[in-house]
């Protein structure tokens, strides 16, 4: 197994510079992603200020759900997953801003319409911040006394704005293809939005399944997040720039073993993560009932009575600070904690292992280096 593969030791000198090392790429890498944000969000904030006025020029209310959606887009995030597009294309060679800028924004309202379902399927009451799309128009519901039950109106807007956000992704994935895509592009997206839906859907039945195996566990880590998150970003990017197949194929591999740890690392944010830092509170995915390599490892490791108590506090909702903290109490104690962590080291020192056989820029090199890095300490 890959989570069986362990770096080879250094002595602590060399462990020591090469930390500082790390350390320094990280930091750097966190900039440049500050820095590509900014530019990325006052083209995205023109991009939807468009759309939102051309929306309000239709029947009257149409105009709230574009305004609803645009607030939601500019509220945060990372826009890792933009920037990766944008950083593969350079990296093989594109020279266009012009040209990749609106399928780093398609990835962009796609990770958005996934968010807005993820959040509903999830129970997940905030989202960045503030408030998911289903509990914001939930309280609309409620203050203005409308007709009907407030849950199912706010379910129900939520899906039809995520879908908003779907037909705006095509929209400017469209215009890609239009200006010269070529057919690897368009298998590439393709197969990105179809490959994270199943995982989802894979991911919310596995609950319902008796033991699933890590096999099939780290197949919807694969499906849901890892392919979606770095993969395919990177490969959109690349594909963009008609880079060479030896050279996909390197950036496949660094992004596949980037991807899995991005969602590993996301596993114990879930369930370790300080709020303030994640936007959730301590815990949410066991309130959410995620069945993930941590709760699996878990399993495998506790008595019988660890396991009991740890399948029961599994998807129950509002659970006491104290049995919280029993139950964070079994995922340190059996192991499970470093065992995932251990699986984050393994994946990102594939990473670096598949950077280095890729033919691309100096500066782009850096920094994907530097992603590395950032996932080896991200704490949101």
């Amino acid at each position: 197994m890959a989570s069986e593969l362990r770096p080879r030791p250094a002595d602590a000198t060399g462990a020591a510079a090469a930390g500082s090392t790390a350390d320094a790429a990280g930091a750097a890498f966190r900039t440049h992603l500050d820095e590509f944000r900014a530019g990325f969000d006052a083209d995205l904030a023109a991009w939807l200020e468009e759309r939102r006025v051309t929306t309000a020029e239709g029947p009257r209310g149409a105009g709230d759900l574009a305004t609803t959606l645009e607030e939601f887009v500019l509220r945060g995030g990372k826009r890792l997953r933009p920037a990766l597009v944008d950083w593969a294309y350079r990296a093989c060679g594109g020279d266009s801003p012009v040209a990749v800028r609106p399928l780093s924004m398609a990835v962009e309202l796609l990770h958005t319409y996934l968010l807005i379902h993820d959040d509903v399927m999830d129970h997940a009451e905030t989202r960045r911040g503030g408030p998911a799309a289903h509990a914001e128009y939930r309280r609309r519901h409620e203050e203005g006394g409308w007709h009907g039950a407030s849950d199912h109106f706010g379910q129900s807007v939520a899906l039809l704005l995520g879908d908003l956000a779907h037909s705006w992704a095509v929209e400017l994935y469209a215009s890609t293809l239009a200006a010269g895509g070529s057919e690897r592009l368009h298998r590439t997206f393709s197969e990105m939005s179809h490959e994270v839906i199943v995982g989802q859907y894979l991911e919310f039945t596995v609950p319902d399944r008796s033991a699933p195996t890590e096999e099939e566990l780290l197949r919807i880590l694969q499906m849901k997040s890892g392919r979606y998150s770095v993969e395919r970003p990177i490969q959109l990017g690349a594909s963009l720039a008609d880079a060479p197949p030896a050279t996909l194929a390197a950036l496949a591999r660094y992004g596949r073993a980037t991807g899995e740890a991005f969602q590993l690392r996301d596993d114990l944010l879930g369930v370790f993560g300080s709020p303030e830092k994640t936007g959730k509170p301590v815990g949410s995915d066991l309130e959410e009932g995620k069945y993930t390599l941590l709760i699996f490892h878990a399993l495998q490791r506790l008595s019988e009575a660890g396991r009991r108590e740890l399948r029961t506090a599994l998807g129950a909702r509002d659970l006491e600070p104290e049995r919280m903290r029993r139950v964070l109490g079994l995922l340190e104690e059996s192991g499970a904690r470093r065992v995932v962590s251990e699986m984050i080291d393994t994946r990102l020192a594939e990473a670096r292992e598949a950077l280095g056989s890729a033919a691309i820029s100096a500066p782009e090199r850096a920094l994907f280096r530097g992603l590395v890095e950032y996932l080896r300490e991200r704490d949101r």
